[in-house]
C-alpha cells in the first residue's frame, strides 16, 4: 500500500481529488505542490476540502525523487550488530521515509577514524542532516558540530557541546536499577560496565551509585567491574572475571546494557553460579530477546522502536533554524520472568 491509498477503498489519487472538487487534475497538482497563485481562493479551498474528504496523502518521497531534490539523511551507528542500534535504525528509516526523506546507513564499528571517513563522504553527497547513534569523539565530528551541521545525537550525547539529543534519562535508569536491587536487601551491589567511557556509561553508573549511596550504603561497598573491548557481550564476560576467586560473586549487579548482562551470565553459568537465584542481574535496554532467551534478566526497558519520530522531529526543528533540544524517552522496569 502506498501513501496514496486507503485500505479497502482503493487508490486515492489526484484524479480522485479532482473529481471530488470538480476541477482538473493539473489544478489539483499545482495546489498540492503549493502553487496557488493561478487558482482563486474559492478553488484552493474547494480542493483542500476535497483532499480532506477523500483522505488523500501525497507521496512526499516520490515527489522529492521526481523533482531531483536532495532529501538525504545519514545515520552513523557505532555497531549494527547490537540489536538496540538496529532497532533505532529501523525506526528512524521508517519515520524519515514517511516524511519524504531517504536514509543512508553507515556502521562505524565504534571507530573514530571510520566515523570521520563516513562524515567526509556524506559531505560530498549533499546530505541534509545527520543522525549520530552512539558516536565517538573525533576531529571530523568536532568540525561538523562547530560549523553547525544539523545533527541529532542518539543514546550518547554530543562530546562537543550542546546538540540535539534523543535517548533515555540514563541517570534515572541507573537509579531504577539500584532501587530494584536495594529493595531486595542486597547490601553490596555491583555495577558492570565497559572500560571505554561514554556519556551513556558515565550517566548510568552515576545514577546507580548515587542512588545506592543516598539509600545509606557506603561507596566502598559498591563493587565495580569493568571490561575492555567494543562488543558488550565480550565486555560483560571479561568484567565478570572480577567476581571469580578469591572474590565471591555479588548477590546483585547492574549491567549498563542487556548485552553486558548476557556476557556476565555466560561466565556465571561456566562458574556454576545460578542466575537469578545466586545473583540478581539487572540490565538496561529492554531487548525483545529477553523474553525468549533471557527470562532470568530484569531489565530497565527503553522504547527504542519509538525513537524514530522524535529524531525526525528534532531534525526538522534544526532545519527550521530552532536551537538544539532534547527528547528524553521514558523507561520502565520489567522484572525477570523466571524465579
Amino acid at each position: 500500500m502506498t501513501d496514496e491509498s486507503r485500505p479497502g477503498v482503493g487508490p486515492v489519487s489526484l484524479a480522485t481529488v479532482a473529481a471530488q472538487a470538480g476541477v482538473s487534475i493539473a489544478t489539483v497538482s499545482r495546489i498540492v505542490n503549493g502553487e496557488t497563485r493561478r487558482a482563486s481562493a474559492e478553488t484552493v479551498e474547494r480542493v483542500r476540502q476535497a483532499i480532506k474528504a477523500v483522505g488523500y496523502h501525497p507521496n512526499q518521497l516520490g515527489r522529492a525523487l521526481r523533482n531531483r531534490e536532495s532529501r538525504l539523511v545519514a545515520m552513523l551507528a557505532a555497531n549494527l550488530d547490537n540489536p538496540v542500534m538496529a532497532t533505532i535504525a529501523a525506526s528512524t528509516e521508517a519515520a524519515l521515509r514517511q516524511a519524504g526523506y531517504v536514509m543512508i546507513l553507515c556502521d562505524t564499528h565504534d571507530r573514530p577514524d571510520l566515523q570521520d571517513d563516513y562524515l567526509n563522504a556524506m559531505r560530498s553527497q549533499v546530505v541534509q542532516g545527520y543522525v549520530m547513534v552512539a558516536s565517538q569523539p573525533s576531529p571530523g565530528l568536532r568540525d561538523f558540530v562547530e560549523r553547525g551541521a544539523p545533527m541529532v545525537f542518539v543514546s550518547r550525547r554530543s562530546p562537543f557541546g550542546e546538540c540535539s539529543f534523543v535517548g533515555p534519562d540514563n541517570i534515572a535508569a541507573g537509579s531504577a536499577a539500584a532501587d530494584y536491587l536495594l529493595d531486595r536487601s542486597i547490601e553490596e551491589p555491583a555495577v558492570v560496565y565497559p572500560s571505554r567511557e561514554s556519556s551513556t556509561t558515565r550517566e548510568r553508573v552515576k545514577g546507580f551509585c548515587d542512588r545506592v549511596i543516598a539509600r545509606g550504603i557506603p561507596a566502598d561497598r559498591i563493587r565495580r567491574a569493568d571490561g575492555p573491548g567494543i562488543s558488550h557481550l565480550e565486555i560483560g564476560y571479561a568484567a565478570a572475571q572480577h567476581f571469580s576467586a578469591p572474590h565471591a560473586w555479588p548477590r546483585g549487579a547492574m549491567c549498563i546494557s542487556d548485552q553486558v548482562a548476557y556476557g556476565v551470565h555466560r561466565l556465571a553459568r561456566e562458574s556454576g553460579v545460578q542466575i537469578p537465584h545466586d545473583c540478581e542481574i539487572v540490565g538496561i535496554d529492554g531487548s525483545p530477546l529477553n523474553a525468549w532467551l533471557a527470562p532470568w534478566l530484569t531489565s530497565v526497558e527503553i522504547p527504542h522502536p519509538e525513537f524514530g519520530p522524535s529524531i525526525v522531529e528534532l531534525l526538522v526543528s534544526l532545519w527550521g533554524g530552532e536551537p538544539p533540544r532534547e527528547h528524553l524517552m521514558p523507561h520502565r522496569l520489567a522484572a525477570a520472568l523466571e524465579r
